[in-house]
């Protein structure tokens, strides 16, 4: 494993550079910079960022808040991304300006659906003390 490597394998730069640029769109978004009716109507979470190696590349993972709209703010998002891009370029000191891609995060629902699994008698009954 190199010295720059996390024991998930990414190196550090990327999950820094990722988190910066995280910031940068939450902040941006925050406080409305984007002249955009949805996004303006609907508070967004940036969760995450990821980094591809070169740093050409970030996807940032969003959540409108109680993920109303989701679709409709994705669409927002994606309409916007130019001005999101030069802004996130202007704030987060890089060789290149990232191009940005805007996912829905499941991981909420994912970790609901467990979380309901385990709850469920017969799943219990299982993982209880025998």
């Amino acid at each position: 494993m190199r010295k720059n490597e996390t024991l998930e394998g990414k190196s550090v730069r990327l999950l820094r550079v990722g988190e910066q640029v995280r910031h940068a769109l939450a902040e941006i978004l925050m406080r409305g910079d984007v002249h955009d009716e949805v996004l303006a109507s609907h508070p967004v979470s940036v969760t995450e960022v990821r980094m591809s190696p070169d740093l050409r590349h970030a996807t940032a993972f969003v959540k409108p808040l109680l993920g109303k709209d989701e679709e409709v703010v994705l669409k927002a998002l994606r309409t916007n991304t130019a001005y999101l891009q030069s802004e996130v370029a202007r704030r987060v000191n890089t060789k290149y300006a990232a191009k940005l891609k805007f996912i829905a995060d499941e991981s909420f629902e994912e970790g609901s659906h467990i979380d309901a699994l385990l709850r469920r008698e017969d799943v219990a009954r299982d993982l209880g003390d025998e």
